[in-house]
């Protein structure tokens, strides 16, 4: 099910991507995909003067999970489309619990989880295509539920810029 959910977004995107005209090296709002151990839909969104919100929802660990961040943006290299970006913000979200980053065999049932994110990521926007990359690293400390650490959350975006 999850391979298939990834085929469908990605045949989207493509279509998308190779359907329209023109893009802009600075977007407005982008949406795609998240890869990074799991899949979800991501939502990236300019607030402007170098800040943007994204929100994840993504599927890993036998569950689901919500992040919502606030980012500050700062050109990079001297290529236009490069920006890079940090920012920080919460998540909630529900895991099997055997099937967690904790790694714990013993446990069953589900894990209800909330906790504080970090993000360090690169994105490039291409010019003449309305496609954004961007790979980053997200760190997690979940506080309710299963407390934890979680350091090895690398994820590889892919987005339709919509304006």
């Amino acid at each position: 099910m999850l391979k298939k959910f990834i085929k469908t977004i990605l045949f989207s995107i493509l279509f998308l991507t190779f359907s329209s005209a023109s893009a802009q090296q600075d977007y407005k709002t982008a949406i795609g995909i998240r890869i990074n151990g799991g899949a979800g839909v991501t939502l990236r969104h300019d607030l402007g003067n170098s800040k943007s919100m994204e929100g994840i929802l993504y599927m890993r660990w036998g569950g689901i999970n919500l992040t919502g961040l606030f980012q500050v943006n700062y050109p990079v290299f001297s290529e236009p489309g490069f920006r890079a970006y940090f920012g920080v913000g919460g998540n909630v979200g529900v895991f099997d619990a055997d099937k967690g980053p904790w790694f714990d065999n013993s446990a069953s049932g589900s894990d209800v989880v909330a906790g504080i994110d970090g993000q360090h990521g690169l994105e490039y926007t291409f010019m003449d295509l309305p496609l954004n990359l961007s790979i980053d690293w997200k760190p997690t400390a979940y506080l309710l539920g299963e407390q934890a650490i979680y350091v090895g959350d690398v994820g590889l975006s892919i987005r339709y810029v919509l304006k």
